[in-house]
């Protein structure tokens, strides 16, 4: 400790300037040109270094630059692009100065000027992978849960509704930096009817640092929404029709007003989906309430229409060229009607038959809003203070009802006067969240090795739920008393965190920081005004990231960080679903938080990735698993921590161009997983190799015609005990770009060869509550049938060039640029 203590002051008093970049842009006329594009490309692949604006005289800075080979690059509307010569700033020479440059304007030839600014569908950065979701034509039309479900390293179990990174659940999402607490079912349903016309990119970050919520055990997905940043008025409006088994519709609005002082910004979409699926089921079992042994072969046929609405709001406003004030509010409307038909045979060993037969009718619907407001305030060029207040609020209300028979060999009805077995019951969930949350970042750039950050984060939570199935029984309705719950949670996190950036040398940098949180959580009992939960944690989370450039083409990283993973709200205390007249959904209170520890190993090479990551979660949290209760009469499906679980993991990124005109991207990711549970019957533990494969092929063909080929694979993998099957489909889409500024039209087929059918197992691998062996197959709405959707997209307003392929222009986060 003494050692790295040294070399950390060693690294505080070792300095050496960085450079500076200066100019000015003006017509021939000498008229300035204000507000124009100034971007700073690296001078060996020309992905972007900085990118600044120039003022109201013309003139720009660029500050901060370190050594190296760069060329400076000029655009704004109605002039022409212009590119200065290649040129290196060294220990010596650590200005540059370009003076006044003459640029043309370009108003006669508009039609011909393309200013291409692409950026590959994914790309690797230190903390995780950024999905460009706008670079894949399949993205008009298409959910956010679909565009999860084509990113590397992503599993989507539809089944249990749970979202698994790189062979593990425990996945935190966010919207736009901002925690969506809502319990992972509710967020899937969310992101299923969230349309990705509104999505700019999604940051999958496995290793996030520590200016990020330590929450996420498997790591964090970040859902970045679009926010157009062109100068004037400026908007997008795209239509899209569909069909797989059932009919699909999209739309979608966006405009923005953009000034030196002000920007405003606004969008609205639709989506509908009306799908179906359907589940085979085969089952054996030992139930007591049956009489024992028995066979069960059972189908259960899903019909959903989803409606969700989408209205996103927002302005920045620059009181001066240091400050910038901002609000923003997002909602959403959401509203599923879900009918499901189960039937099933219950074969009771040796010969008695049981035959049931019903109907659910469901509605979730849901009502949710984020907001926020926030301050950014640079002092001067080395320091910058950040100040946000959020506010989210999700509300849900989900009622069901069910209709049933039972009846045996003879056509009895089984017991109607048992709450168990009666033909009629409903549900009732209601549940209230909202969250509060207050920060404050501030940067500093104590010298020119050394930057510093640091932040203090509050958020409370305050959650309710209402649930409880009620059975029809001798003409009055009476509760099922293992189904009630009425809990209300309240949960404190206070957080602080430092984070130094060093360069050690022009060719190696590092990252170190801690971040501390405090935590407790509250659940009361209001029925009973018992607490069932008081949990408190403090636990400090550090992490480094270590660079090291190699060359210009080169590079590696190392970084190791700790992360948790808290149970949520519905884990804990929810008792909320029906599933059949013997088992039901539910939470349980004993569960442990999630600690993971990373360590990561990478490697780049021009635009090829490659990465080797370790974990370790202690009490992973697995949902969806079957225990059962003290009367052995009910099955309950509830989330289990398992002991633990290791991984191994191997990451590539391979892009790969293979002619002017055909683009190719590979990732594969996967290696060995370990895990161990101890909740079932007889502890197990089990060892297996598990991988997911992506790609995309692009196509630029002749006639403003462009194409894209993209397809994924999963092999068996396992949510606890349970074992999934392989899964993946093969998509493509078709885009013309129409003449005159007119738009785009694209064609899409999603699950071109309907793969979309897969098995879930029970008891494959541990002997499970009342000796439960099933064989579930499922079968998805594409799995039936292709899903072919049309969409018509076209832009509008001051930003628009005619014969212009894409959008032109600076953007901070911009991460390439390729010059024509």
């Amino acid at each position: 400790m003494k050692k790295l203590a040294f070399l950390l002051c060693c690294f505080f008093l070792h300095t050496t300037a960085s450079g500076q970049i200066s100019g000015r842009f003006a017509t021939a006329t000498g008229q300035p040109v204000p507000f124009a594009n100034v971007i700073l490309l690296n001078g060996t692949d020309s992905t972007l270094v900085k990118a600044v604006l120039t003022d109201e005289n013309g003139a720009y800075t660029i500050e901060n630059t370190p050594t190296g080979k760069y060329i400076l690059r000029f655009t704004s509307m109605g002039f022409q692009t212009w590119n200065s010569p290649l040129f290196e700033l060294t220990a010596r020479q650590k200005t540059k100065d370009f003076g006044l440059q003459i640029v043309s304007e370009g108003a006669q030839q508009l039609g011909e000027v393309v200013i291409q600014a692409e950026k590959p569908l994914l790309q690797q950065q230190a903390e995780g992978m950024i999905v460009n979701v706008q670079s894949s034509l399949l993205t008009k039309g298409s959910t956010a849960l679909a565009v999860l479900e084509r990113s590397p390293g992503v599993m989507i179990d539809y089944r249990n509704n749970n979202i698994a990174l790189n062979g593990k659940s425990g996945v935190t999402v966010m919207l736009n930096g901002k925690l969506i607490r809502m319990p992972m079912e509710q967020l899937v349903n969310l992101l299923s009817g969230m349309s990705a016309d509104d999505i700019e990119k999604i940051e999958l970050l496995s290793t996030p640092s520590s200016k990020y919520d330590a929450e996420g055990s498997a790591g964090m997905i970040n859902i970045v929404l679009k926010k157009d940043k062109q100068r004037g008025t400026n908007g997008t409006i795209s239509l899209t029709g569909g069909y797989g088994y059932r009919e699909k519709a999209a739309a979608s609005i966006s405009l923005s007003h953009n000034t030196a002082k002000v920007n405003t910004y606004g969008s609205y979409s639709y989506n509908l989906n009306h799908s179906y699926s359907n589940i085979d089921i085969l089952s054996y079992q030992d139930m007591p309430v049956f009489g024992g042994r028995m066979e069960v072969r059972g189908q259960d046929i899903t019909r959903l229409r989803h409606n969700n609405h989408d209205i996103t709001l927002g302005m920045d406003v620059k009181p001066d060229t240091k400050t910038t004030i901002g609000a923003n509010v997002t909602y959403n409307i959401s509203r599923a009607t879900t009918g499901n038909h189960p039937s099933a045979n219950y074969l009771l060993l040796p010969d008695s038959l049981l035959t049931f037969d019903g109907r659910i009718d469901r509605v979730n619907s849901w009502h949710n809003l984020v907001s926020s407001v926030y301050l950014e305030k640079e002092f001067n060029p080395k320091s910058k203070l950040s100040f946000d207040m959020d506010y989210l609020y999700f509300k849900n209300e989900n009622p069901s009802q069910v209709y049933s028979t039972f009846l045996t060999k003879s056509g009895e009805q089984v017991d109607n006067n048992d709450s168990l077995f009666s033909p009629l019951q409903k549900g009732f969930a209601n549940t209230l969240i909202q969250v509060g949350v207050v920060k404050a970042d501030y940067n500093r750039q104590l010298n020119d090795k050394i930057k510093l950050e640091t932040g203090i984060k509050g958020t409370y939570t305050g959650s309710n739920t209402l649930s409880r199935i009620e059975s029809f029984v001798d003409g009055h309705w009476v509760n099922r008393a293992e189904t009630i719950n009425e809990m209300k949670m309240k949960e404190g996190i206070g957080a602080a965190y430092v984070s130094a950036n060093i360069e050690i040398t022009p060719s190696m940098s590092l990252i170190a920081g801690t971040r501390f949180e405090y935590a407790r959580t509250l659940m009361e009992n209001t029925r009973t005004g018992q607490n069932t939960v008081d949990r408190k944690l403090a636990t400090l989370f550090p992490n480094i990231f270590l660079t090291k450039k190699l060359n210009d083409h080169s590079g590696l990283q190392f970084s190791y960080t700790k992360r948790i993973a808290r149970p949520s709200y519905n884990d804990l205390a929810s008792f909320v679903a029906y599933s059949d007249p013997t088992a039901i959904y539910a939470g349980n209170p004993f569960l442990k938080p999630t600690i993971t520890n990373n360590i990561k190993l990478g490697y780049n090479y021009d635009g090829y990735s490659f990465s080797l990551l370790f974990s370790r979660d202690d009490h992973p949290i697995a949902r969806y698993q079957l225990s059962q209760g003290a009367a052995a009469k009910v099955l309950f499906i509830s989330p289990q921590n398992l002991a633990y679980q290791n991984n191994i993991t191997f990451q590539a990124t391979i892009p790969w161009k293979a002619t002017d005109w055909w683009d190719m991207s590979y990732s594969i990711t996967g290696g060995l997983r370990q895990f161990k549970a101890d909740y079932t019957l007889q502890p197990v533990t089990k060892s297996y190799w598990g991988y997911s494969f992506n790609f995309t092929e692009s196509f630029t063909l002749p006639k403003h015609f462009s194409a894209e080929l993209t397809g994924w694979y999963n092999t068996p993998s396992y949510n606890g005990t349970v074992k999934m099957s392989s899964m993946g489909t093969l998509s493509a889409g078709l885009k013309k770009e129409l003449k005159n500024n007119a738009g785009s039209l694209q064609l899409s087929v999603e699950d071109i060869f309907t793969t979309m059918k897969f098995h879930v197992y029970y008891g494959a691998i541990a002997e499970e509550a009342f000796h439960i062996k099933n064989n579930i197959g499922i079968k998805l709405e594409s799995g039936y049938s292709p899903i072919i959707k049309l969409s018509y997209a076209r832009p509008f307003g001051t930003g628009t060039l005619k014969g212009s392929r894409k959008e032109g222009g600076a953007k901070d986060e911009r991460d390439r640029i390729r010059k024509d």
